[in-house]
């Protein structure tokens, strides 16, 4: 009984410690990390060194345009270093990036915040085929998700654009966003007059 008790006891120093923690999947806007929340408690609860992720991931994101989101993938090594992976920005900020509108629209399906042309969809999903989760997708198939991704903001997908329309378009659309806002506020002040 001795024996295999002290043969398990040998058994357990051999086998590797197995890492059971997660993947920490987050949005960080190139070459602004910083170690306040949310992004240093996340890395603090891994054990990763904060101002050492910061210094490094400003450093590889350096020569992209401030404030662009990256989505980025942080494995935690069992001896506390780490393994970081940057994407290209999401689908959604390139739709709209190529539309020429800030945010996408409120009532996506009902109304149109810009539009796009499928030059536009085949450019983005040559961008994005290139991240690793869409590496096994044919570029049919990725521009039907970037098509996907326009629907959600707003934005139409259309064969060709006249750029003076579109610009006429874009000032209309101004004016509705405005009175969205308008509308938005009322609501946030006729709340704060119940609550309060």
């Amino acid at each position: 009984m001795s024996k295999t008790i002290g043969r398990l006891k040998s058994l357990k120093k051999t086998v590797e410690k197995v890492n059971h923690s997660s993947k920490l999947s987050t949005n960080i806007p190139a070459g602004m990390a910083v170690a306040s929340p949310p992004l240093g408690p996340m890395l603090g609860q891994r054990g990763i060194n904060i101002a050492a992720f910061c210094k490094d991931f400003n450093e590889r994101t350096k020569d992209m345009k401030e404030g662009i989101p990256l989505p980025c993938r942080v494995g935690v090594k069992a001896d506390r270093s780490y393994e970081l992976v940057i994407h290209s920005p999401p689908t959604t900020y390139f739709v709209k990036q190529a539309a020429g509108i800030m945010k996408g629209v409120m009532n996506p399906g009902r109304e149109i915040g810009g539009k796009i042309t499928l030059k536009h969809v085949y450019e983005i999903a040559k961008i994005k085929i290139q991240d690793p989760p869409n590496a096994l997708l044919t570029l049919e198939q990725m521009c039907a998700m970037v098509i996907a991704a326009a629907r959600t903001c707003g934005v139409e997908v259309v064969r060709e654009l006249d750029p003076e329309e579109y610009a006429q378009f874009l000032e209309e659309r101004k004016a509705i966003i405005e009175e969205q806002r308008r509308e938005l506020q009322e609501k946030r002040e006729a709340k704060m007059m119940r609550t309060g």
